[in-house]
């Protein structure tokens, strides 16, 4: 018996389907009560590195949406700690020795593939066997820009000053930097694919930061090289930018099956000028905030604008914690109830 695609992998090879798949960034976690009961008494690193604890995280929005995408329960800093990197969270990550030199870059040691986050893995292969074979099981990682931001300033900061002065005095070390991260981050990719991950999605949080001639000399063969080596793998790849508008051209170009956008971005015109790609997104989160009559308006505002094919709906970033329940619902019954509403002639 051949297994079902998933629908949101066909939407990503730009497949008919009979409805837009939809998934929410951040769905697992902290605007449902559920978890919140989770997390009394428990850090957000306990229920992380507990592949039983992740796996019931992960599956929690399944039980109240029918969204069409479980996305693995973890951090883009997960697998940092194979490197030698030590850090917490208060909230965001906070990394205990940032990285300031190049002799900072060479002592970060190259690990096996085995050692990247294996409660990670152990929870992909965990939720694919309790989900449906319709639902497809989604991993993810920090592209090696947004991780050095992190590594080399030491904690979310508002522009990253460090790291952008690290990178005019220290060009070389934090070209040897994000070569370290372009590798190992492909080879976690390409395990989570074996894991159980039907598609990964490529985190570019910071990629905003530098102007377009900086980031085509510092980070684009980089993130070329990964997204090339995870493709060679077989693995979709779902790239994500954030406050960059001036670089949607530019990551429209790299090796990837789906790009997804911010809120800032016209989705609709991107998808136009790039009909090879698939693409995703991108409600404003903060509409969700204002009910469940917004959140329908704007949701059937995008499927109006937007062709069917080759769209994954999903917000322009992660889902806000105060976002009510009763918005997450709206969002998917109007992605839901478009192909309806279009056969009856009542879509408006």
């Amino acid at each position: 018996m051949i297994a079902e695609t998933p629908l949101l992998l066909k939407a990503a090879r730009r497949e008919p389907v009979p409805r837009r798949p939809v998934w929410i960034m951040r769905q697992a976690g902290r605007y449902l009560p559920e978890y919140q009961a989770l997390r009394r008494g428990r850090s957000f690193k306990d229920l992380a590195q507990s592949p039983d604890l992740a796996t019931e995280v992960t599956l929690l929005p399944l039980k109240r949406y029918a969204v069409d995408g479980a996305v693995v329960f973890a951090d883009i800093m997960s697998p940092l700690p194979a490197l030698g990197v030590e850090f917490d969270f208060a909230p965001g990550p906070v990394v205990a020795n940032p990285i300031r030199s190049r002799r900072d870059v060479a002592s970060l040691p190259t690990p096996s593939d085995a050692a990247f986050a294996p409660e990670v893995l152990a929870t992909l292969a965990s939720v694919r066997a309790a989900v449906s074979p319709e639902v497809a099981v989604l991993g993810f990682c920090g592209a090696p820009w947004t991780l050095a931001a992190y590594l080399v300033e030491g904690r979310g900061v508002k522009d990253f000053p460090t790291l952008r002065a690290f990178a005019a005095s220290e060009p070389e070390a934090l070209g040897a930097l994000l070569e370290k991260l372009s590798t190992a981050m492909a080879d976690y990719l390409i395990a989570q694919g074996r894991a159980g991950a039907d598609a990964v999605q490529v985190f570019d949080s910071w990629a905003g930061l530098l102007s377009y001639k900086d980031w085509q000399r510092l980070i684009r063969p980089h993130l070329e090289s990964m997204l090339e080596a995870v493709g060679q793998a077989g693995v979709a790849r779902i790239l994500f930018l954030q406050n960059a508008p001036h670089l949607v051209e530019a990551y429209a170009s790299l090796p990837c099956e789906v790009l997804s956008v911010d809120w800032r971005v016209d989705i609709a015109e991107t998808q136009r000028r790039h009909p090879h790609l698939a693409v995703q997104g991108n409600i404003d989160p903060a509409v969700l905030l204002g009910g469940p009559t917004p959140t329908r308006a704007a949701a059937r505002a995008l499927l109006r604008d937007t062709e069917p094919r080759g769209h994954i709906v999903n917000l322009g970033h992660g889902i806000l914690p105060a976002t009510p329940l009763d918005s997450v619902a709206a969002l998917i019954d109007a992605v839901h109830d478009e192909p309806k509403l279009t056969r009856e002639g009542t879509w408006t």
